[in-house]
């Protein structure tokens, strides 16, 4: 098979898709591994190194496109790239098309064999959202520390507290991956540490782990809206895994919380869980409304891309070598890589995505 591995255009977007090490497993077993020029620069991996685990350079990303079977990204395609995707490709990439009819058209007009890294379900867990969720989630602990100094809006209370003075307190909406990664940093932090859960076994576990130093919580309305008044820093946590993100947090509890605090949402490549969100990037990753400070950058994880970049490797590359030896008819049969399948064929495959469009 031919796999193309382009570079990200996202702003600020510097992993790749497959490391060098990658490139070297798929090329021993007989793949063609086509590689954009600089796609790796912003990971620590040069064109030099592709090249040597076997890669083929190309510094026309149309001809990339056109002359790959499997295109593998980390971030989903933009409008820039839908014209360059030929018709009966296959793209393996994180795609979050809940909140991305645009996209979701394109896919659907074009037929593209569209497997997402975020619905790929093992034995009831995540393990392609998994390494990215570890990382975000322990970054929204520090992003909304660092956002809550008085100049960029936030309440200017000292994250950690001093002697005589309290800590802050984070309240994170949702006890999966994210959630109990950010109740890691938030507590190591000193952060006054609080996790609401709509189910009581991931509320046990962080129990467990923390020896009840962490209070929870069950997630209703009553106890998200008294904890939002009580909250210094918010971290939206909350999955649905190829469907959009319920909106828990609506413009009437935003006025509800204190000014200058911080909304951290990293489930805002879903939609997000605050009412009116908007995705923000890197490069401007903060806007205020209400009072409060929103922090909804859609691809947390590309501030630290070496880091993410080997992780994700290490994730994707079974599933991506798996899908070059089936090939594409074979790989939608496959028990687990059918759970990646959002559309083939022009037709929407995820029921969770389905229902977020009301498609039947």
């Amino acid at each position: 098979m031919i796999i193309g591995i382009p570079k990200e255009i996202k702003k600020h977007e510097y992993r790749v898709s497959v490391t060098t090490n990658g490139v070297y497993t798929l090329v021993s077993e007989g793949h063609k591994v086509l590689v954009e020029k600089d796609a790796g620069i912003g990971s620590g991996f040069k064109n030099r190194d592709y090249k040597k685990a076997g890669a083929i350079i190309v510094d026309n990303k149309k001809k990339l496109f056109e002359e790959s079977d499997l295109i593998v990204k980390v971030k989903e395609p933009l409008p820039d790239e839908f014209g360059l995707i030929k018709e009966g490709t296959a793209l393996f990439t994180y795609l979050h098309l809940a909140s991305n009819p645009e996209l979701l058209k394109f896919l659907c007009e074009k037929k593209i064999a569209s497997f997402a890294y975020e619905t790929l379900e093992l034995n009831g867990t995540l393990p392609l959202l998994a390494p990215m969720s570890e990382i975000a989630g322990r970054m929204a602990p520090i992003m909304g520390a660092f956002y809550l100094q008085k100049k960029y809006g936030g309440s200017g209370l000292f994250p950690v507290g001093v002697p005589g003075v309290e800590a802050a307190r984070v309240l994170i909406i949702g006890a999966g991956n994210v959630g109990f990664n950010s109740a890691k940093v938030s507590f190591n932090m000193g952060f006054d540490t609080v996790v609401l859960n709509r189910g009581m076994e991931r509320l046990q576990k962080i129990d467990d782990y923390f020896s009840g130093k962490v209070k929870t919580k069950i997630l209703d309305k009553y106890n998200l809206e008294e904890e939002l008044c009580k909250a210094d820093v918010v971290i939206g946590a909350i999955l649905v895994p190829g469907g959009r993100t319920p909106v828990l947090i609506n413009k009437k509890l935003l006025k509800k919380m204190k000014k200058g605090a911080v909304i951290v949402d990293v489930s805002i490549d879903q939609g997000g869980c605050v009412e009116g969100a908007k995705p923000t990037t890197h490069e401007n990753p903060v806007y205020i409304e209400d009072g409060i400070v929103h922090y909804m950058v859609s691809n947390m994880p590309g501030a630290y891309p070496k880091t993410s970049t080997i992780a994700l490797t290490n994730a994707t590359m079974p599933y991506i070598r798996q899908i070059a030896k089936l090939g594409i008819k074979e790989a939608i049969k496959d028990k687990v890589l059918s759970t990646a399948l959002n559309v083939f064929n022009g037709r929407v495959t995820n029921q969770n995505l389905a229902k977020s469009f009301n498609f039947k």
